[in-house]
C-alpha cells in the first residue's frame, strides 16, 4: 500500500535540539509521516502521529519551500554561533517519496552552499548513495549514520517489511566508503542478530553505534512497550531479546571484532 502524500508550507523548518539531540543545536526534517511504518517506532506514541487520521507508515506530508526556509533560518542560526543539525528525529530523510521530490536533496544543496558546522544524516536507505556528490562537498562537516538494526533479512521482513533489504544497506556502506564519506552503523534499536554479524560490518565502518529501546526511545522503554512491541519478539520465540540487558551482550560481541574506541553506546553515538 502507497502512502498518501500531503503538501504542507511550514513556517519554520529548524528545530531545537533537545532531549536525546540535546548535543545538537538543531533538528531537520524533510518530511512529516515515514512510509516505512516500522513497527517498533517510537515516533508512533508522539503526538505528530498520535493525532494525525491514519496509520503511521501510510501518510507523508512534503514539506514546501523547506530549502527556502533552511537557507534563511540557517544564515540567521549561524550568526549566534555553531550550528550542529541531526536530519532527521521523526522521519526518514530518503524514504521512497524522496525519489521524486527531492527535498532532502534541496537541503544538502542549502548546506553545500553555507554549511552548518556539522551534520549528521540518519537513514536506513540506499537512496542516499544518489547524493554522494553532495556529501563530498561537506567533507569532514557530515556523517551519514546508516541504521543496520539485524543481519538476518527474515528479521528484518519480521519487524520492518517495509524498510530496504539488508544487503543493500551493506552494498550502500561500501559506496559511501568508497566515495570517502564519514559514515557509521546505528544499531538501533537492536534486533535478533547472528554471531557473525561485526565480523559482516568490520570491512564496512569504523564506527558502531549501539542502542536499544530503553535508552533510545526517550521515554525509558514506555512508547515502546505502548505499540506492544514484546509480541513482535513472542511471535519468533525471542522473547530473550526485548530485554534491557541485552545491549550488553551485543556491545561485549562488538568489541571482539572492533576496537572500544570505534563502538558507542545510545546517545553518545549520534552525537557531533
Amino acid at each position: 500500500m502507497k502512502s498518501e502524500l500531503f503538501y504542507k508550507n511550514p513556517k519554520t523548518i529548524l528545530n531545537k535540539g533537545t532531549g536525546f539531540l540535546s548535543g545538537y543545536t538543531h533538528s531537520l526534517n524533510p518530511y512529516t509521516g515515514c512510509s516505512f511504518g516500522c513497527s517498533y517506532c517510537y515516533v508512533r506514541q508522539m503526538p505528530v502521529s498520535l493525532f494525525r487520521n491514519g496509520e503511521w507508515g501510510n501518510w507523508v506530508d512534503v514539506k514546501n519551500g523547506a530549502a527556502n526556509l533552511l537557507s534563511k533560518e540557517l544564515h540567521r542560526a549561524k550568526i549566534k554561533g555553531n550550528v550542529t543539525i541531526f536530519m532527521s528525529s521523526s522521519t526518514d530523510p530518503y524514504q521512497p517519496v524522496e525519489h521524486k521530490e527531492k527535498v532532502t536533496r534541496s537541503l544538502l544543496e542549502v548546506m553545500v552552499e553555507d554549511p552548518p558546522n556539522f551534520l549528521l544524516v540518519q537513514t536506513r536507505s540506499p537512496l542516499v548513495s544518489r547524493d554522494i556528490d553532495l556529501l563530498q562537498h561537506l567533507k569532514d562537516r557530515v556523517r551519514v549514520s546508516m541504521t543496520i538494526e539485524t543481519d538476518l533479512e527474515t528479521i528484518r521482513k519480521h519487524f520492518t517489511p517495509k524498510a530496504p533489504p539488508i544487503q543493500a544497506r551493506f552494498k550502500t556502506l561500501e559506496k559511501l566508503a568508497a566515495a570517502g564519506i564519514p559514515t557509521q552503523v546505528a544499531i538501533a534499536p537492536i534486533l535478533p542478530s547472528g554471531d557473525y554479524f561485526p565480523e559482516k560490518l568490520r570491512p564496512l565502518v569504523n564506527r558502531i553505534c549501539i542502542d536499544d529501546y530503553f535508552m533510545g526511545d526517550g521515554s525509558g522503554g514506555k512508547r515502546t512497550r505502548k505499540l506492544g512491541i514484546e509480541k513482535k519478539y513472542a511471535q519468533l520465540g525471542l522473547e530473550e531479546w526485548y530485554r534491557p540487558q541485552v545491549i550488553k551482550k551485543v556491545y561485549n560481541r562488538f568489541i571482539e571484532i572492533f576496537p572500544e574506541n570505534q563502538v558507542y553506546v545510545s546517545q553518545t553515538g549520534f552525537e557531533p
